[in-house]
């Protein structure tokens, strides 16, 4: 993208707000990294045990390479976790997993954001890269209907950051009831469960917050070349 002062200063709080996620996530993930569970419960063992007590005992558990590279896949319908998490006996690793196994709770349950999220991915993948070239052709022609249209492809991945925000947040309450209903985690082992998820969640708010406010600045955009 061509640099313009003015994106830099919509973007600084979105900037802001995504320095201090990220440090947040760090701090509460490093810290409770080190904390053992007292159940001496892997992170595998745990996202195990709750797709197990769900009735999904042909759900596979993998390892994945690399740092928070967790996931939940729903085209394979299998969980993803990274060798620290996988392997991991903190209440960190263990959070993180349940967190995981939520998700497939959210697809045997055929949670309706999760639908919705899932049936956006196709057409999110391609607008991810389809704005960027609209929006620079607009710009450069300063066709005002060329700056629009990429408004709108933008606005569908703004809407994917918008629909996985209660998709995230729900796996996390799942992954917290079912860690205390099935004993896997203490009362008093909970509250570090929740700092780290919670952390984890934040960091999509910053996403979100990051794409209106590019929204915001493409408006701007629009608006000036109309009246240039």
């Amino acid at each position: 993208m061509i640099f313009d002062v003015n994106y830099l200063l919509f973007m600084l709080p979105a900037i802001a707000l995504g320095l201090w996620a990220q440090f947040k996530l760090t701090s509460a993930y490093g810290h409770y990294s080190r904390v053992g569970l007292r159940s001496g419960l892997t992170g595998a063992e745990a996202a195990r045990e709750i797709l197990d007590r769900a009735g999904l005992v042909q759900m596979a558990v993998h390892e994945v390479g690399g740092r928070l590279s967790d996931h939940y896949d729903p085209s394979k319908r299998a969980l993803f976790l990274s060798s620290e998490n996988f392997h991991g006996r903190s209440i960190a690793a263990v959070g993180v997993a349940a967190h995981e196994a939520g998700h497939a709770l959210q697809h045997q349950a055929a949670y309706a954001p999760l639908q919705v999220r899932m049936s956006l991915v196709p057409i999110t993948r391609f607008a991810s890269f389809a704005w960027v070239v609209i929006f620079a052709i607009g710009v450069m022609l300063a066709a005002t209907k060329l700056i629009w249209v990429a408004i709108g492809v933008f606005s569908l991945t703004m809407f994917f950051q918008l629909i996985t925000l209660p998709v995230e947040y729900d796996a996390s309450r799942r992954a917290k009831e079912q860690l205390l209903q099935l004993g896997l985690v203490r009362p008093e082992e909970s509250s570090g469960v929740s700092k780290v998820l919670n952390a984890a969640a934040l960091t999509y708010v910053a996403a979100l917050v990051t794409s209106v406010m590019q929204l915001l600045y493409f408006l701007n955009v629009a608006r000036s070349t109309r009246h240039d």
